[in-house]
């Protein structure tokens, strides 16, 4: 081999050996390409024809939450492989990948391996995905066969390691699984969002940490016991392949593993230079069997991560360690180095730099080796002792808890995601802004200028700006959230307080808002009605907040009364029924029911419109002007409201997100001011309609509409109400009142 003057090998070399890789994977992305653009799937796709075929689960459905504004229908998507295909009285056998779309039950608990019928409707797939075709599908699939032993054996696993950390708090009890295998079928979606907010996304994504924790922990032992050191690898080996059963032997944990041992080998020999030859051929291996990898952003990220872990930790904890603890350097140097090497990906990905990862991944990072060992042992326990499991899921438990804490925290701190733009040209701003910053930081009257100019920007963004633009404004009296098609509005209760009419259709949003207003207690939170895009976010209602009762209408709902029943903090609300003339008072509010005037007689509430039309309509007092929230109610309860006497307001929550169906003399008789329209942008409901509108501006109310401004507050001002949009300049619009 010709070798450079330094001793490794020459420039000719190594442009020869990554010519002849690229070549290979070039020859293998070139048969790949003909395979799934050629054959009957394909050019059924192309027909965008309906077919039945057998598939070949080879991945887990993923939930990708309820659709639907009145009833949830789960929505899955799941990576398979059709096996035969059925079209035209035709049965061929074929081997094409696809990806299946199904809406409707019957498909969680679904493992790998499974061979199931389905019959759907096929597309072509995106440009540049190794797939052949996208299946719509929309009724159960027919199990044909179950999980071969390998998925099934995982599966148990699994399942016992849910099963045993069911005694844990809600947010731990779905984290944990995602901490251990990458199970994130039960994790709480507001710690989703905190998690991706925080930059520790990564935490539920089996990568080559959680290989090596167990590695670490099987050499600890096999030292401890005194074993040489070929058995203590080899039982490291062991461990490694029971934790890759268990997370499922899907390509991404091979991957995982793969890297992992990368990582953990040179670090632990101090060999990086070895640790890159590995790398290389771990990311050349895999690419040679799935070159669809090379579009991965998650397989990027691993790599990146990996090598940013090579190069830079050994000369960063060198130098961090003159001036603190060696364990304390490596422990800020391992996730410095990944974040600094992953957000070139990152920017290309999704633009947004997050400095604040950095500092969560430092406090974070600690808790995870033991609730990922405790978990996996748990995982191993508990099909043969679940009590046993149960007792090593609960110090899990803590340590989930505290990364559930940081995680909180550090995705609620300001400029925790700074702006930067997405793509190649946030790619060529970093490349370009990158050198600039590593020449200024060499020197240190530099530096010192540097820090103190950054030190005077945060100051005027963190300290300054907010008295510009306030938000929460100072006096807010209610606020209507923005929450996308739903409906979710927090009316203020005191310090820390708030009643809360409707949760909008996920968790996310709402507890966004309720954070932001600084609400810690609800003593009241209605649902106006059991429809999904004002009940869906409960849990980011009741997440980490007392509520005292649950007012509800006279619409029985069984299936409500079970989730209601299934979170703890709502279980133990008291629970009231809506009557006209029904009153509390609360902080500033005073609430008064106003309908709905008819009982729904048990059986004839299954249609959309009598259901809006039975929902609860509240009058809202303040000392400065007055609101009416009226639900989804439809013509004929606003016709029956008018005749029932309607009192006049400062402010209308327009019925059913500005739908057609409105009684012009009932949005006149309310007298309001103003008209708040709580919609989502862009929503396939034409929500709010043109008709409605225009007879708003008519009546000479002003609008203000969440999926034009965002939030949208009522606020006191001169002894009046105003409103105050957060999406806007935030001056207060008066309105009335008194």
């Amino acid at each position: 081999m010709t070798r450079s003057a330094y001793g490794g090998p020459s420039w000719r070399t190594v442009a020869m050996g990554a010519s002849v890789c690229v070549a290979a994977v070039a020859v293998v992305v070139a048969f790949k390409v003909h395979a799934v653009e050629s054959g009957p799937v394909a050019a059924a796709a192309r027909e965008r024809a309906e077919a039945g075929m057998e598939v070949v689960l080879t991945g887990d459905p993923r939930a990708l939450g309820g659709v639907g504004g009145v009833v949830r229908r789960e929505r899955f998507v799941v990576d398979g492989r059709v096996e035969v295909f059925e079209r035209a009285g035709t049965r061929l056998e074929v081997r094409v990948p696809v990806v299946v779309l199904a809406t409707g039950p019957g498909w969680e608990g679904l493992l790998p391996s499974q061979r199931v019928h389905v019959r759907g409707r096929l597309a072509p797939a995106n440009r540049g995905d190794l797939v052949t075709a996208l299946v719509f599908v929309h009724a159960r699939p027919q199990v044909l066969s179950g999980p071969s032993r390998l998925h099934r054996t995982a599966g148990v696993f699994r399942q016992g390691l849910r099963d045993a950390a069911d005694v844990l708090p809600s947010e731990q009890r779905g984290l944990l699984p995602g901490l251990v295998v990458g199970d994130v079928s039960r994790m709480d979606e507001q710690v989703k969002a905190d998690f991706q907010d925080a930059g520790l996304g990564h935490l539920t994504a089996v990568s080559g940490a959680n290989l090596a924790y167990v590695a670490g922990a099987a050499l600890v032992v096999g030292r401890l016991v005194g074993l040489p050191l070929a058995p203590r690898a080899a039982l490291a080996g062991l461990a490694m392949v029971a934790f890759a059963v268990v997370a499922r032997p899907s390509p991404s944990v091979v991957r995982a593993l793969v890297m992992g041992l990368v990582a953990v080998t040179a670090l632990g020999t101090g060999r990086a230079r070895h640790g890159l030859t590995a790398l290389a051929v771990a990311v050349l291996g895999p690419l040679l069997f799935e070159p669809e990898l090379a579009r991965s952003y998650g397989f990027a990220l691993s790599v990146t991560a990996t090598a940013g872990i090579l190069l830079f930790v050994p000369v960063w904890g060198r130098r961090l360690a003159t001036r603190m603890p060696r364990w304390a350097a490596e422990a800020i140097a391992v996730p410095a180095a990944a974040q600094a090497a992953v957000t070139p990906v990152l920017v290309l990905m999704a633009g947004g730099l997050n400095p604040v990862a950095v500092v969560a991944n430092v406090f974070a990072g600690p808790a995870v080796p033991p609730a990922t060992l405790l978990g996996f042992g748990a995982a191993l326990v508990a099909p043969l002792h679940m009590r046993l499991a149960q007792v090593l899921v609960h110090p899990a438990g803590v340590a989930t808890g505290w990364v559930t804490v940081v995680a909180e925290r550090a995705a609620a701190l300001p400029l925790g995601v700074l702006p930067w733009p997405g793509g190649v040209p946030g790619l060529v701003m970093l490349a370009l802004t990158v050198p600039v910053a590593i020449a200024v930081l060499r020197h240190a009257p530099v530096r010192r200028v540097a820090a103190t100019a950054l030190g005077g920007v945060l100051v005027a963004f963190v300290a300054i700006r907010p008295l510009i633009v306030v938000w929460p404004p100072s006096g807010w009296l209610m606020v209507v959230c923005d929450v996308g098609q739903g409906d979710a509005i927090v009316v203020a209760a005191g310090p820390g307080k708030a009643v809360v009419v409707d949760a909008g259709p996920e968790p996310v949003a709402v507890a966004r808002c309720l954070r932001t207003l600084g609400v810690r207690e609800v003593p009241l939170l209605v649902f106006t009605h059991p429809h999904l895009d004002h009940v869906g976010g409960r849990a980011g209602v009741s997440r980490g907040r007392r509520v005292g009762a649950i007012l509800t209408g006279t619409i029985p709902d069984e299936a409500e009364d079970r989730r209601l029943a299934t979170d703890p903090v709502l279980r133990g609300s008291a629970r009231w029924t809506a009557v006209p003339g029904g009153r509390w008072v609360f902080g500033p509010s005073e609430f008064t029911v106003l309908g709905p005037l008819k009982d729904m007689p048990v059986g004839e509430h299954g249609d959309g419109s009598t259901i809006n039309n039975a929902s609860v309509v509240l009058h809202v007092r303040w000392r400065a002007g007055s609101a009416l929230l009226s639900g989804d109610i439809e013509i004929e309860a606003q016709e029956d409201l008018v005749r029932a006497g309607l009192p006049q307001v400062d402010i209308l929550k327009v019925p059913h997100h500005g739908s057609a169906s409105q009684d012009p003399a009932f949005l006149a008789a309310t007298g309001a001011k103003a008209a708040l329209v709580s919609a989502g942008a862009g929503n396939d409901y034409g929500h709010p309609a043109p008709a409605t509108l225009a007879r708003l501006h008519w009546l000479g109310m002003r609008i203000f509409r969440t999926d034009v401004s965002g939030d949208v507050a009522v606020v006191e001002r001169q002894g009046g109400v105003a409103v105050v949009v957060r999406g806007g300049p935030g001056v207060a619009a008066a309105v009335g009142g008194g």
